[in-house]
């Protein structure tokens, strides 16, 4: 590990080789926490590169348990925005899998937020700790399977405790939305960093994503914002382009920032029930905004306005409540 963190504190990018072998080490259990420590420290300190990440995804996809799902998509994002917002990508998943759309939701507890996807699922009586059989028969039944990263990626848990006590991002939150164990070919990627749009374009790419958007918003979520405009890279076949998503072309009229403020599991477990009862507010708009995204990478729709309308009269209707209903009952 010393050659990697003395390149890294002359503030070098590794290359994708020496990615790979920096990631083996961790994942092995060979390096020590203060190594750890340091080499995420480091990383983010000097911001990474595709190489780096691609070099970590390549290590844990490759040790990886496998679920085989065709046709998924997944919502996970980075994590790591610092705005301690309601699980927006997983409610926007929920909505997706009552409309039809196929999820392979890929995600974990908290590590620097109060509530990850994982800790609000189970509040919503959601089973988290499946096999990839059990999530494959959930995806078939109920278009929705959750994939909670410890079970996959036994390999994480060597960094896990030194994640937790750094409290912020690392270059983990990049490469877990990469890292899915259903291989997904269709993809929503929230980024915490406008600066990583185009990284994590050019990764998605290399890893042969049919279609995805990855998303950072104007005031700094890693989602599509109500607010603000955010940024879109988009990914189809081999052609990247970029788009800009303007709530106020979409006469979206949302309210204010801390609307949107989550707390714990069980305060983010009851707003989502709340917006899928059919309440029209601020948080039910962003995720609207965001399921529209996935009408999209899913090829259920081609324009994005459409896309939109067609998730907020779903999710107003109701049929998003019974679907939960009917996950939670299986």
């Amino acid at each position: 590990m010393k050659i990697f963190l003395e390149k890294l504190s002359k503030k070098q990018d590794l290359t994708f080789e020496e990615s790979k072998a920096a990631f083996e080490i961790l994942m092995n259990g060979k390096a020590s926490d203060d190594e750890i420590f340091n080499f995420l420290t480091l990383l983010s300190a000097k911001g990474e590169v595709s190489n780096e990440i691609a070099g970590g995804v390549y290590v844990l996809r490759n040790k990886s348990k496998r679920v085989n799902a065709n046709n998924c998509v997944d919502t996970c994002g980075t994590g790591g925005d610092g705005k301690n917002t309601l699980n927006i990508s997983t409610a926007s998943a929920l909505l997706l899998a009552s409309m039809g759309v196929k999820i392979a939701k890929h995600g974990n507890k908290a590590v620097s937020s109060k509530c990850g996807s994982g800790d609000v699922l189970e509040k919503l009586k959601i089973k988290i700790n499946l096999e990839p059989k059990d999530v494959e028969n959930q995806i078939n039944t109920y278009n929705f399977g959750f994939m909670f990263a410890p079970n996959y990626h036994s390999a994480m848990k060597y960094v896990g405790p030194t994640r937790k006590k750094m409290g912020k991002r690392t270059i983990f939150n990049m490469i877990g939305p990469l890292s899915s164990p259903a291989l997904v070919q269709k993809q929503v990627v929230g980024v915490f960093d406008k600066k990583l749009l185009k990284i994590f374009g050019n990764s998605l790419k290399n890893l042969n994503i049919k279609f995805a958007w990855i998303v950072n918003s104007e005031d700094g979520l890693d989602e599509i914002s109500p607010y603000a405009k955010t940024n879109v890279i988009q990914i189809k076949g081999n052609q990247i382009s970029e788009i800009i998503i303007d709530p106020q072309d979409l006469k979206i009229n949302a309210d204010k920032f801390e609307n949107l403020l989550g707390d714990n599991a069980e305060f983010n477990a009851n707003k989502i029930i709340d917006i899928f009862k059919g309440e029209d507010n601020d948080f039910s708009k962003a995720v609207c905004l965001n399921a529209a995204a996935g009408l999209i990478v899913s090829e259920n729709h081609t324009k994005f306005i459409d896309a939109y309308q067609n998730a907020k009269e779903h999710i107003l209707s109701g049929k998003t409540y019974e679907h939960l209903q009917t996950i939670q009952n299986g």
